[in-house]
């Protein structure tokens, strides 16, 4: 039924014309220090996901670590890629590449010790999640993790290929 509600959702707001916002113009790091600009994030026109979390959050690994046991399939079938954008602040930040390290985590990993991306797409806690077209254009926005939830993010992907 969640599955449904989702799914409906993402139709009547792709169906209705809905005014899509584009990702804002912000500076981030890569893990290896190189600089990143928020608004050239993409996937070569097709669907991707920013992930939002932080070393210390543990929903957020979770929801992480779910879907990295999914991602390869994800990949095959959709072609969807995920960027892992951490927020861990300056005194954190030598603790992400452990992390990612440890969890074996395939995603393109970036920096955001200031929350500024975050706060600029309106998220307010952690985990938080957006969706994002083949055109760049936002269409779904996240917050928080439940087990399986990561299941309403492939729907939400696959959904976009069909249209």
């Amino acid at each position: 039924m969640k599955k449904l509600f989702v799914t409906l959702i993402v139709c009547l707001l792709a169906g209705f014309g809905v005014a899509q916002a584009q990702l804002p113009a912000v500076t981030l790091k890569s893990i290896d220090g190189s600089t990143v600009q928020s608004e050239t994030l993409g996937n070569d026109g097709k669907p991707f996901i920013i992930d939002f979390f932080a070393t210390w959050c543990k929903p957020c690994n979770r929801e992480l670590s779910a879907i990295a046991e999914v991602y390869d399939e994800w990949q095959e079938e959709t072609g969807v890629k995920i960027y892992a954008v951490s927020i861990d602040q300056a005194q954190n930040i030598n603790k992400v590449k452990p992390l990612v390290d440890q969890n074996e985590w395939e995603y393109e990993v970036l920096l955001d010790p200031n929350s500024e991306l975050l706060k600029a797409l309106g998220g307010q806690m952690i985990p938080f999640v957006v969706v994002i077209d083949g055109n760049g254009n936002i269409v779904s926005k996240h917050s928080g993790y439940t087990d399986g939830a990561e299941e309403e993010l492939i729907e939400e992907v696959r959904h976009l290929l069909a249209q």
